[in-house]
């Protein structure tokens, strides 16, 4: 079985690709020459990756699933949520994002949040979802070099370091994309 992963992110990619067992060929965007901006335009994690999963499906005519992610702040009525690429701005910068939480979060003691992501799955004319959720809490400042996005900033339930300071290992064990690609797993060789 090959199917196409719809992302341009090559961390993601990465990621879901040390989750895929073997016999699943994973292409990416590159290998099926997709190279423009897949639209996310939608209000909800769940509808973006819907509608990144059909444009590939439409346009690419490949079975295909593609992700969303969101982190969701308790403290900021679940913001930055599915605008959290761009939470500080169009020019979609990390550091920026997790600078703009941990500001609005410097005069609260509410630090929980969690770790969303939906998988899209277009496979054989069907369309199916996937999510996967990590609870924990914002740290006060940035923590370890691994990882991307909210890592430095995202301590899991029952642990005392960060997504950035683990190995992939483990955090795809215990992370929300670890547990949404093992739901897809499972169904794809169910």
């Amino acid at each position: 079985m090959q199917i196409v992963f719809a992302t341009n992110n090559l961390n993601k990619l990465k990621e879901v690709q040390a989750l895929i067992p073997n016999h699943i060929k994973l292409l990416s965007l590159k290998d099926i020459h997709c190279f423009e901006d897949i639209p996310e335009t939608q209000d909800t994690i769940k509808g973006n990756a819907i509608q990144k999963a059909e444009y590939i499906k439409s346009k690419y005519d490949f079975d295909c699933f593609a992700d969303d992610t969101g982190l969701e702040v308790s403290a900021l009525n679940n913001a930055p949520g599915v605008y959290s690429a761009r939470y500080a701005g169009e020019q979609r910068n990390s550091e920026d994002n997790m600078n703009k939480v941990l500001a609005e979060l410097k005069n609260t003691n509410n630090k929980e949040a969690q770790f969303k992501t939906v998988i899209a799955l277009h496979l054989n004319g069907e369309l199916k979802t996937f999510t996967g959720i990590c609870k924990g809490k914002i740290t006060n400042t940035k923590y370890g070099k691994k990882g991307f996005g909210y890592d430095p900033i995202f301590m899991p339930n029952g642990y005392n370091t960060t997504f950035a300071q683990m190995k992939l290992e483990l955090k795809n064990k215990i992370g929300h994309r670890g547990k949404a690609v093992a739901k897809l797993v499972s169904f794809l060789n169910s």
